[in-house]
This record gives structure tokens, C-alpha cells and sequence, in this order.
């Protein structure tokens, strides 16, 4: 009451300046400071404009003229939810280091749908930091140096004994096999080349094409065929879990080694089977996936970029000549540490490259930024492809310069703008094996072989990367 009766002693004025006051407040609350942009066509916004096909090494029309039209912080309707779309370096960094306090991972039902309840790319909070911690233990340094390393190139041999002089071949499909048997052989101790292993390997590139098609569960479309064959593949795992519980039961939990990821799983997690199968498909998925395209984008960007592949055949040549005087034929994990140039060539490839463009997420708070505030519940799609070709951030970003990231370079770009595996506490688990399974390759190719386009042909996002023709090369045996 004495509220009242002070309020009933204001001047006319005093009161209408007291309610416009109190007005805007709330106005400002219902009404948000959005960034600005447009919500497209009704229900479906602007998703099928985003997704449209385009250069790799560009970030599309819809970005470009996004960007220029709004700046680098707009809003859309994708996905079919209201999306901040952030081509922010700054906003990209907040977002990716404020996982769990602000914001989550938010990917469309349909991915879980494919990829499963507990994968690790659609999981958030405990389970997935659980998760995760199962693959870093397993991709530990330890592992990496002793295990991984000598299996990398054993691999990387065995596809490249196939390749023959003078005979056309797809590289990007010979890289996936790569990355498919070298995964399998860690995840599940598939053997290349074995009946089953290509069983699966078919099964799985049904399954890759679903994973990134338009959600239609009817007979015939991409995604029924791929949920086909994702029963297939977890028919595949699960016989092989219920073999290695029996012969763990059979010769004794102890003196079951634990030397894929299966076992490790099975031994030293509380995992049930439904989890540790999502979590085996979803590793394949990851491990294989990204790896592969980054290796293909490798190839074509050195196939005109001579200059890039003699200094690496340099680089790797004095490897391969302290190798000879130690009297030994695999390479070391010194031996890796001595690839400075070619991990310039790695950086270069997955900035120019952009195998991952975007991220999704989701606000789980109300957040400001820049003036501009991005409501709880709504969607934000980090672009990574668009810092990676930023011409502010980068000097002719669209050029392949692997050395723009030597350290005794003046402009080294900030590493802190370069997300290419993620960041913080998503950030890729299998990074240390991507870069070593790139490395190990190259380090065989430039040694082995010179090789040229046979057809031209360049990657496009749809969003996942592909080669239309394959990324046909033909190949010749330096001796």
C-alpha cells in the first residue's frame, strides 16, 4: 500500500515517464536484439538454399551473399528451427568453448536416427564425456606410438601395392579404403581384403550416403536403404561382441588382449551392448569419414602445386635416408615429429578444404553477443568453412599455401582461427590419428609416386565432400 500511495503523489508526467520506461523493458524482453536476416518460405526457411552444391574451397552463394547482406552474424530459419548462422571467428571460438554451460550439441533427429541414440556425435553432457574418454584412452599417445603407427603403414602399403602404371583409378575410393580397413582392423580386427570385412565396407558406403540424405523412411530413398544396412553392420558387430565375450569366458578375461577397441571396450567400460555398438559404428563413421576426404583433398591440392610436392619429397627423403643408416625399414614416431612441412600441407588441406563446414548446435541459455542476442531454444550453426576463407583472417584465402603455417612465417595464421577438428570440450578425439594417418601416407606417396589428374575433377559440398568423378588419377613409379 505505501507503494501505491507514493505512486498516487507522482506528477502526471513522473507516471508517463515511469510507464514508457517500464514498457520498453518489457519490450525489449519479448523482443530480442536478433541479428539481422530473413526466415525464407514458410516451414521450410532457407535449408534447401544453404545445402545447394558448391566448390569446396568456397563457402557458396547462399553464404556469400548472407554475409554481404547481413554481416557475418545472421539469422535464418534451417533445419526447420529458427538458426544464428555465425561466420564469426570470435562468436565460433564462444560457442565451441562453451559446450554444456551455454550451448549443446543439436543435430537433427534424423542423424541419431542413422548414427544412433548413444553415438558420441549426438550424445551431450556426461554420457558423452564418458564416451569420449573411452576413445582418447584407446587413441592414447602410448597406443599411437606403439600400436597405431606401424598399423597405419601397414596399411597404407597394402592399398598401395594394388595401383598400377599407366591405369586410371579413383583415389578418393582407394583412400576410403584405406581409412575403412584401417578402422575396422582397430575398432574390430577386420582383416583387409576378407570376405566379411567387404561385406561390411559395401554396407557402409549404402550407409554413408543415407547419413546425409533427406530423412525419407520409404521404400527405396537413400535413408531406408542406409537404416538397412546400419542393421547390417550392427548384425556384423554385435556376432563379433558375442565371439570375443565367449572366448573371454573360455580362456579367461585376463588373458583376452585388448588390441581393437572392441575389447577394450568390453574389458574396461560399463557400457551396455546397445552403447558400445553405437559407440563402434559411430568411431567407424567418424574415423573413416572425415579421414579419407581429407587425404583425397590432399592428392588433388599437391597435383597442381609442384612445388609443394618437392619440398615434401625432400623432407621425406631425409627421413627415409636416417631410416637407411639406423638399418630400419618402419617408420618411427621420431620419424613422424621430423614431417614439419608435411603437416603445413595437413593444416593447408583442411583449411582450404573444409571436410567439416558446420557444426550444429543449440542455446540452452539466453545469450548476448556482440549486441546481439541469441535466444534460448534456438539454433546456431558455427561455420567453420567461412573463418577458414575469411580474407580477413587469411592472405588469398582461396590459394593453396601450405607455407603460410611455417613457424618463421611473419603472417602464420592464429591458430586460434582454425577449427578444423572442432574445439573444446568436442573437440575431435581421433585428431592425433587423423594427422598421423595423413602423414604416414604422404610419406609413402611423394616417395613412390608422381601422379597426375587423368580427368579434371574438383570437390563439392552437398554438404559432405565428394569428387563427382572420383578424383581420377594415373600414377608413376619414381624409381
Amino acid at each position: 500500500m505505501s507503494i501505491l500511495k507514493e505512486l498516487l503523489l507522482l506528477s502526471p508526467s513522473a507516471l508517463l515517464a515511469l510507464f514508457i520506461f517500464f514498457y520498453l523493458a518489457r519490450c525489449k524482453r519479448k523482443h530480442p536484439n536478433l541479428p539481422p536476416g530473413s526466415r525464407g518460405f514458410p516451414l521450410l526457411g532457407e535449408t534447401f538454399a544453404y545445402l545447394k552444391p558448391h566448390s569446396a574451397t568456397t563457402i557458396g552463394k547462399f553464404m556469400e551473399l548472407h554475409i554481404n547482406r547481413y554481416g557475418k552474424i545472421y539469422r535464418s530459419n534451417l533445419f526447420g528451427e529458427p538458426t544464428i548462422v555465425s561466420a564469426d571467428a570470435g562468436l565460433n571460438r564462444f560457442i565451441l568453448l562453451n559446450e554444456g554451460r551455454l550451448f549443446e550439441c543439436s543435430y537433427p533427429k534424423s542423424i541419431g536416427g542413422i548414427l544412433g541414440k548413444w553415438s558420441m556425435l549426438v550424445l551431450v553432457g556426461e554420457m558423452h564425456q564418458s564416451m569420449r574418454m573411452i576413445s582418447l584412452n584407446f587413441l592414447s599417445s602410448a597406443r599411437l606410438r606403439a600400436v597405431l603407427l606401424p598399423e597405419v603403414e601397414r596399411q597404407t602399403l597394402m592399398v598401395m601395392a594394388s595401383w598400377k602404371e599407366g591405369v586410371a583409378f579413383s583415389a578418393q575410393e582407394e583412400v576410403k579404403k584405406f581409412t575403412f580397413n584401417l578402422m575396422a582392423k582397430n575398432i574390430m580386427s577386420l582383416e583387409p581384403g576378407e570376405p566379411e570385412t567387404e561385406k561390411l565396407r559395401r554396407e557402409y558406403i549404402t550407409f554413408m550416403k543415407g547419413v546425409v540424405s533427406a530423412p525419407l523412411n520409404l521404400p527405396g530413398t537413400s535413408y531406408w536403404k542406409a537404416l538397412k544396412s546400419r542393421s547390417s553392420i550392427l548384425g556384423v558387430i554385435e556376432r563379433k561382441m558375442e565371439e570375443r565375450s565367449q572366448r573371454m569366458i573360455e580362456i579367461g578375461e585376463e588373458r583376452e588382449r585388448e588390441d581393437d577397441l572392441m575389447g577394450w571396450a568390453l574389458k574396461q567400460s560399463a557400457l551396455s551392448k546397445e552403447q558400445i555398438m553405437d559407440l563402434l559404428l559411430s568411431l567407424l563413421f567418424a574415423g573413416h569419414e572425415t579421414s579419407s576426404m581429407a587425404l583425397a583433398l590432399t592428392i588433388f591440392f599437391l597435383e597442381s602445386c609442384p612445388k609443394a610436392v618437392q619440398e615434401l619429397q625432400e623432407e621425406h627423403d631425409n627421413i627415409l635416408k636416417m631410416m637407411r643408416e639406423r638399418g630400419e625399414h618402419g617408420l618411427s614416431w621420431d620419424d613422424y615429429k621430423l614431417m614439419d612441412f608435411t603437416q603445413c600441407v595437413i593444416n593447408e588441406t583442411l583449411r582450404l578444404g573444409n571436410v567439416v563446414r558446420f557444426v550444429h548446435r543449440k542455446a540452452i541459455r539466453h545469450v548476448r553477443y556482440k549486441g546481439y542476442d541469441i535466444p534460448c531454444g534456438w539454433k546456431v550453426l558455427p561455420v567453420f568453412a567461412a573463418v577458414h576463407l575469411d580474407e580477413e583472417l587469411y592472405t588469398e584465402p582461396h590459394q593453396f599455401n601450405p607455407w603460410r603455417w611455417k613457424e618463421n612465417s611473419s603472417g602464420m595464421p592464429a591458430m586460434s582461427n582454425f577449427m578444423a577438428y572442432g574445439g573444446g570440450p568436442r573437440l575431435c578425439a581421433g585428431t592425433e590419428l587423423a594427422k598421423l594417418e595423413m602423414a604416414v601416407f604422404l610419406h609413402h606417396l611423394v616417395l613412390k609416386f608422381r601422379w597426375e589428374l587423368e580427368e579434371p575433377d574438383c570437390a563439392f559440398a552437398f554438404p559432405f565432400l565428394d569428387f563427382p568423378k572420383g578424383l581420377p588419377i594415373k600414377i608413376q613409379a619414381i624409381t
